[in-house]
């Protein structure tokens, strides 16, 4: 069910005056295994944001009961049930209004958006990549690099331009290519990667030590910050 109120257009930055913290919206369209680890980072009261509603494009995804069983408000706005993706953008953004969303994050959102909805949230809308960008943009990410030969592969955050997987990086991390992975067992470490590499990036954003100049992430007035880079533990 979607909210019925219409909110005003945000005016600027909409920290809950409660705790301090920026308000994030969370995009999703399947089981939301990075949304569940950006809510399970923002239950420490000194994360720097707060998950203020999760939304879904398909009725069906799991994320939707995983994210009200954490006490998130979470809303389907079924891309389907629009004649064109315009109206579809402008109920999403009506649900994040209406929460007082500053910043989004894509958890496994799988509709290409528009350059217009784009621009409605520049800078404060990130998303998390199976690859370590600009290497292997799109999809198919493990099996193209297995297929090259790569010794590492990871993920990356960035910030989300209108070309797909484009777009200022604000932190990765890196996981080995081991003999014998195929697709399956390379995206099961990825993904492990991913599920602590999204806070890490969320909180440099939400925190503004990381923020876009002249389309590069800068990081507290430097142009690299060794945090940006997330290690994963030893293989044994």
């Amino acid at each position: 069910m979607i909210p019925t109120r219409r909110a005003a257009p945000m005016t600027g930055p909409m920290t809950s005056p409660m705790t301090g913290r920026r308000r994030v919206g969370v995009l999703i369209s399947g089981r939301g295994s990075n949304m569940s680890s950006l809510i399970a980072a923002a239950e420490n009261p000194g994360f720097p944001a707060e998950i203020a509603v999760v939304v879904a494009n398909r009725p069906d995804a799991a994320g939707l009961a995983a994210a009200r069983a954490a006490g998130v408000p979470a809303f389907a706005v079924d891309h389907k049930s629009f004649a064109n993706k315009a109206d579809f953008e402008a109920a999403m953004t009506e649900v994040l209004e209406d929460h007082e969303v500053e910043l989004v994050a894509l958890a496994g959102f799988m509709r290409l958006l528009s350059g217009v909805f784009i621009d409605r949230w520049r800078d404060r809308l990130i998303n998390v990549h199976p690859s370590l960008l600009p290497a292997y943009r799109g999809l198919d990410t493990h099996a193209r690099a297995i297929a090259d030969g790569a010794l590492v592969a990871g993920c990356s955050v960035h910030f989300v331009r209108p070309e797909m997987d484009a777009g200022p990086v604000i932190a990765q991390a890196v996981v080995p290519v081991l003999p014998g992975d195929d697709a399956d067992a390379l995206s099961a470490r990825v993904l492990k990667a991913e599920h602590r590499l999204y806070p890490h990036a969320l909180a440099l954003v939400a925190s503004g030590r990381a923020r876009v100049s002249e389309d590069r992430v800068i990081f507290d007035g430097v142009g690299f910050d060794p945090d940006a880079m997330l290690s994963t533990p030893p293989i044994r």
